[in-house]
């Protein structure tokens, strides 16, 4: 069994069936610039606090699985450089190699179930990648999805990725994606990606008993709740169309592949809108986390 090191807050709040949040650790290494990056991360770990649940950033520090980071290392990472991005693939030999590493949404699942943690935010997950057909460049998110039960809000796929595709992968491989108080699937930065969402729930409650609902029939995975940007963050789908298609046309001329295309179009992104992505992300990620705390405390109190 891999040893877990908790963070005394986690570690008291584990102690006392308190719900805990889930949270990951790329969006301050490879998500976001410093020193915007360690602010959002506390801003976040606060909107958790302030909705009555204990937040537990997950993060590999020297080879060893940090469940929740202390305010010395949340500095540390943030100002980090030569820091792994790790998913299911590479994360056990980070933590046998001694190596530092930030968690991906799959690798956020895997240590959160070992855990115990239920629920999980994040930004938005990886999919399926424009091109995909010719590159093969599918995220392990979406198997992860499939595999480890655990509830990630996230305000939709990613919108550089083709999320029809993203869509017809996760229904393919039976991961409930419910959209939270829409009809439609949002895109990230936009509440409106064009896409009916397959489900569709009004509340935490109802959110907290599907997930317990698949774990009492034995099913395995987890849920993907799609949670809106709240109207006044969001950037116009078209807007950020135009955008992304220039990102994409930039990363298909440098020759950008794998790991590095994420980070490098978001970066890109931020600079074509002047900034503007970076303040509606920061907006949506806390927007998620105020949900999934909801979320965890209505489960916490169901297995009470």
């Amino acid at each position: 069994m891999t040893d877990l090191h908790y963070s005394p807050e986690v570690a008291e709040a584990k102690a006392a069936g308190k719900p805990i949040v889930a949270l990951e650790s790329t969006i301050i290494t490879h998500g976001m610039p410093y020193p915007q990056n360690v602010e959002t991360a506390r801003q976040v770990e606060d909107d958790i606090r302030a909705e009555g649940a204990v937040p537990a950033t997950i993060a590999v520090i020297e080879g060893r699985l940090h469940i929740g980071l202390t305010s010395d290392q949340l500095d540390a990472l943030a100002q980090a450089t030569d820091v792994l991005k790790l998913s299911r693939a590479d994360f056990a030999v980070a933590l046998a190699t001694g190596r530092t590493g930030a968690t991906t949404v799959a690798a956020t699942m895997i240590a959160a179930h070992l855990a115990g943690i239920h629920v999980f935010a994040t930004g938005g997950i990886g999919g399926v990648h424009k091109g995909a057909e010719l590159s093969f460049d599918i995220s392990a998110d979406l198997q992860e999805l499939a595999l480890t039960p655990v509830t990630v809000v996230a305000a939709g796929p990613k919108a550089i990725l083709d999320i029809p595709k993203t869509l017809e992968v996760l229904e393919t491989n039976g991961v409930p994606v419910i959209a939270y108080g829409q009809d439609e699937i949002p895109a990230f930065w936009s509440r409106s990606s064009g896409l009916t969402a397959p489900l569709r729930l009004e509340s935490a409650a109802e959110i907290a008993a599907g997930q317990l609902a698949r774990t009492a029939m034995g099913l395995a995975g987890g849920q993907l709740i799609a949670n809106p940007i709240p109207a006044a963050d969001e950037i116009p789908a078209d807007v950020m169309a135009k955008a992304i298609d220039q990102a994409n046309g930039e990363a298909e001329a440098q020759g950008v592949k794998g790991k590095a295309v994420t980070p490098f179009l978001l970066d890109r992104i931020f600079h074509i809108t002047e900034g503007r992505s970076l303040v509606a992300n920061i907006a949506l990620v806390r927007n998620n986390a105020r949900l999934a705390a909801a979320i965890a405390k209505e489960i916490t109190a169901r297995q009470a």
